[in-house]
């Protein structure tokens, strides 16, 4: 097959690598009504002309290039933003070869398949394509063939109409309503977006929900028909089949995982923390302080959480805990735990056959000697064996609805958790995060960083410090004066005030160089966090040089 390297480069580019809009030089597909293109035959994804005159384009991102890409619009008239899915449209001669394709493809296909990689698969699909073209004697050009090889590759191996949402990494959530209703993803950027994509086939939607639930090795039908489940991918799953319980016809929502973790640097590049609370969040990771992350939905709290969790030192052994697997760590000795559902009727126990969950996972990971427990969020009976754990020594870091400590304490000492108020004292720090709506647009912000320093059984009440608050008015984090964790440290290692500051400093500059080097890989940052758990001062004399340490304000 000739090569792609002469059509590829001849794609209208933007600034930031995507194909230009439509009316700007952008092809149109060759052989159809209403091609607006000067070069039919030469793109394997044309740009097609806005939906409305109403219309701008905002941003074109590549997805899969060179044959899938984004673009999202605002319309002036309806004040609201579409995300356009954008793939390689089809003449009419590849519509009817893709049907026939697709057709022919349970002939084809061999048993040996099923073993191969994601990878693999694609390439055998891709084999698979061409040989039949040229068994069968049908002529088509490089462009065409390449068109079908996206189709059969997408639908085969992908996510099928909603795989180029799978791939594009701004993409959070991917929400279907039901039949003949647009589907809605929250966009990293934009937030809830309209999107472009429909399925108008009722039978086609529900197909499309088996083929999820295979994918999480789940059956859904009309006897069963709500599916909870994690693809191989790490992506989360929740949908209902048919018109069952739902009356618009069959959902899903598909919570994509994010393989490159939020990272320190990331927090402070999008505003949410400074330098200096990151520095302190190390120094708390690094002697053990248990952390609580609240705030409301979308918050951005398992984020931060495991932002937090890079700071963890490399040899301790971490024990997570989620439903949804979203924690990412590069530690080496991390053993990371997820729920599953069970099968069959719920027992006396309210638990059915094979169900695993939050509180069967928290009472394994006590018995694996961890060194730290990452909980994704607690909601029920787990939390008490967790601030049990807490008490015992073990430095825990979870999550919980709950926008003040007042709000935390109620939701954890009444049912359905119901811990006692004087566990709470096991917890030393609580981390208030908030969405909030500014001048530039909705934000995510780190509120306030509080530490639980004693209860007082007078009032039965948690004693707080708050070492940290963000001013909504100017945007700026403020150090309120004092830090309980400053002192336990100068306690612990013998320091002098001058000296705790001046390792809190060095800490800065670290964090600061990271975020100067754009170091946000969670993996090249967390070794930069290793080396200076073992030589410090080497790692400051590669810091130094650069101009990144500054004296204490």
């Amino acid at each position: 097959m000739a090569s792609l390297a002469s059509y590829r480069v001849k794609i209208p580019r933007t600034a930031d690598g995507g194909p230009v809009a439509a009316g700007a030089g952008a092809p149109g597909v060759p052989g159809e009504e209403g091609s607006q293109g000067d070069l039919p035959g030469t793109f394997i994804t044309a740009m097609p002309p806005l939906p409305d005159e109403a219309a701008k384009v905002i941003e074109i991102r590549p997805v899969n290039p060179p044959y899938t890409y984004s673009r999202v619009t605002y319309n002036d008239r309806t004040k609201e933003y579409v995300y356009e899915a954008i793939e390689p449209q089809l003449t009419k001669h590849e519509r009817d070869l893709l049907s026939h394709l697709k057709e022919s493809m349970g002939k084809i296909i061999g048993a040996e398949v099923a073993t191969l990689s994601a990878g693999d698969k694609k390439t055998y699909l891709r084999g698979v394509v061409e040989e039949f073209l040229r068994t069968r004697g049908i002529q088509t050009s490089p462009i065409s063939t390449e068109r079908l090889v996206y189709y059969i590759q997408r639908d085969f191996v992908g996510y099928g109409p909603v795989d180029s949402l799978i791939l594009d990494p701004y993409i959070e959530d991917i929400s279907c309503d039901g039949v003949e209703v647009p589907l809605f993803v929250f966009h990293g950027k934009f937030e809830s977006v309209k999107t472009n994509l429909t399925f108008a086939d009722e039978d086609q939607l529900n197909s499309f929900i088996v083929q999820l639930g295979q994918r999480c090795s789940k059956s859904v039908s009309v006897s069963s028909p709500i599916l909870d489940g994690t693809t191989p991918e790490g992506h989360r799953v929740q949908a209902s089949y048919a018109r069952e319980v739902t009356t618009r016809g069959g959902t899903f929502t598909i919570r994509r995982f994010k393989e490159r973790p939020w990272t320190p640097v990331d927090l402070i590049v999008a505003g949410s923390a400074n330098e200096e609370m990151v520095a302190y969040f190390w120094l708390a990771a690094e002697q053990g302080e248990s952390m609580m992350i609240c705030g409301g939905p979308a918050a951005g709290k398992t984020s931060t959480l495991n932002a937090i969790a890079l700071f963890i030192p490399p040899t301790a052994k971490i024990v997570s805990i989620e439903d949804t697997r979203e924690v990412n760590l590069p530690h080496e000795n991390w053993i990371p735990g997820a729920t599953r559902s069970g099968t069959g009727d719920r027992g006396p126990d309210g638990k059915a056959a094979g169900e695993v969950d939050m509180f069967d996972l928290v009472r394994a990971a006590l018995r694996q000697r961890p060194n730290y427990i990452i909980v994704g969020e607690v909601r029920g009976k787990e939390t008490y064996t967790m601030f049990q754990a807490m008490a015992t020594g073990h430095t825990t870091y979870s999550t919980m609805h709950a926008d003040s400590v007042k709000s935390m304490v109620n939701r954890l000492e009444n049912p359905p958790i119901n811990t006692p108020r004087i566990l709470l004292s096991a917890l030393n720090n609580v981390v208030i995060q908030i969405q909030a709506r500014t001048e530039k647009g909705v934000v995510r912000r780190l509120k306030q960083v509080l530490e639980i320093v004693g209860f007082e059984p007078e009032t039965n009440e948690l004693i707080t410090n708050t070492v940290y608050e963000w001013d909504p008015a100017t945007d700026k984090f403020v150090f309120k004066g004092h830090s309980f964790l400053f002192d336990k440290i100068m306690e612990l290692k013998n320091y002098t005030h001058e000296e705790m500051e001046a390792e809190f400093q060095r800490r800065v500059s670290v964090v600061r160089y990271l975020v100067q080097q754009k170091m946000d890989d969670y993996r090249a940052l967390w070794k930069m966090v290793t080396d200076y758990y073992k030589d410090p001062t080497g790692v400051m004399g590669k810091i130094q040089p650069a101009g990144t340490v500054e004296a204490a304000s």
